[in-house]
């Protein structure tokens, strides 16, 4: 029997007998039974609720969902909502599956996402809004509801056989991890590189998860024909702000031995500080830059953290839970760094920020890259070499 339930059982009645005693003989004073009641409250013991290994704590309404789940009212339900539900995974085949990119903040022209939802559980990631046209949640749903393009392969070869496919650098991927954990088992990722080794097709990789050594051998040769750059995404150096941060992807000491390896494999690549977050790993940015270097890396860029959609609402929420001492700041000077608000969609503004933090951030950023970089010109990827007739294999014998 739980402990509260327990002494609940044996004390309640007389606690009751205690009242009825005090209300007929008045000249005992009622803060006696009260002190009394009050001392067993406090043994009752306090679960946990935070959900560890997940960055969002709860699914906030979808808005385009006609009806929602309430929770107003727990103490009236029956049985507890579900909350440490296992990761699902979910098939689906589109038709078509590179998107062009228009925003001319990106620097690249397609991007090809294999997966929907991403188990990293980054908090602060733009993707999470995505996951609402499917009908789930940016919360908890994004972050184990995740949708499989089962048939990533056939689709681009079919769009990479066309006579009229002009090549250009692919991103892969720009919304969810193409190294995220359900990637170890499937290798849609992995098979993609190969495809576009096949055609001489050129791709760029952003990734914070070191399973992207793996394929260090299709990278290898991807990179002797100049037609791959790899991005590694690394936000700070303090492990405990990652585990809060980003609960499910590899460590920073990883992430910094992920370039060395690629580096050390003739791999161009580079560091993605992303997102700064002012108040939480800003001050960061030099020894990240400087680690990185170290390490092989060529290249860096940032953004600065914009909360848009319902992202604004799960980022309150774990800022208030894990930085409480801090969480009004935070929140204050993200708004500072967007025009009174936590997001700004502005082509040309909405990575960077504007006002003094915004400022001192892109000059923290500058002066560290200085420092401690080469000045390497930025990675052209060729895509001269493209072959749309790579797939007619009979036919490249004669």
């Amino acid at each position: 029997m739980h402990i509260y339930s327990f002494f609940q059982h044996i004390i309640s009645p007389m606690n009751m007998a205690m009242k009825q005693f005090a209300t007929k003989h008045s000249y005992i004073k009622p803060r006696f039974v009260t002190k009394f009641t009050y001392t067993m409250q406090i043994m009752e013991e306090k679960p946990n609720t935070y959900l560890k290994g997940r960055g969002s704590q709860f699914n906030p309404n979808n808005r385009f969902n006609q009806f929602q789940y309430a929770q107003d009212h727990i103490e009236g339900l029956d049985e507890e909502f579900i909350s440490q539900e296992k990761t699902e995974i979910i098939y689906t085949h589109p038709k078509t599956i590179i998107n062009k990119v228009d925003s001319p903040d990106i620097g690249l022209s397609y991007s090809l996402n294999p997966y929907q939802g991403c188990e990293h559980g980054c908090i602060y990631c733009y993707a999470r809004n995505t996951h609402e046209y499917w009908g789930f949640s940016a919360g908890l749903d994004f972050e184990r509801k995740i949708i499989v393009k089962r048939n990533v392969v056939e689709a681009m070869r079919k769009q990479f056989s066309n006579k009229n496919w002009k090549a250009m650098p692919i991103m892969l991927s720009g919304n969810t991890d193409c190294y995220q954990p359900i990637e170890r088992k499937l290798e849609i990722t992995r098979n993609i590189l190969q495809t576009c080794l096949k055609f001489r097709h050129p791709v760029g990789v952003i990734t914070k998860n070191s399973l992207i050594t793996r394929d260090i051998d299709v990278l290898k040769e991807l990179a002797a024909l100049n037609l791959v750059h790899v991005m590694i995404s690394i936000t700070g150096t303090d492990e405990d702000t990652r585990l809060l941060l980003e609960p499910r992807t590899a460590s920073y000491k990883k992430r910094f031995s992920v370039l060395k390896e690629l580096s050390d494999n003739g791999i161009r690549c580079g560091v993605m500080v992303a997102p700064i977050i002012p108040g939480i790993n800003n001050h960061e940015i030099p020894a990240v830059i400087e680690m990185a270097a170290a390490n092989g890396a060529t290249s860096a860029g940032y953004t600065i953290v914009r909360l848009n959609g319902a992202i604004g609402g799960l980022f309150k929420d774990w800022l208030g839970k894990n930085y409480p001492d801090r969480a009004d700041k935070v929140w204050n000077q993200i708004c500072e760094c967007h025009g009174g608000d936590v997001n700004d969609s502005r082509y040309g503004v909405r990575m960077r920020g504007e006002g003094k933090i915004a400022e001192s951030i892109r000059q923290l950023f500058t002066v560290s890259k200085n420092k401690f970089m080469k000045d390497v010109p930025p990675a052209k990827l060729d895509s001269s070499l493209f072959d749309h007739r790579a797939a007619e294999s009979q036919l490249s014998l004669f």
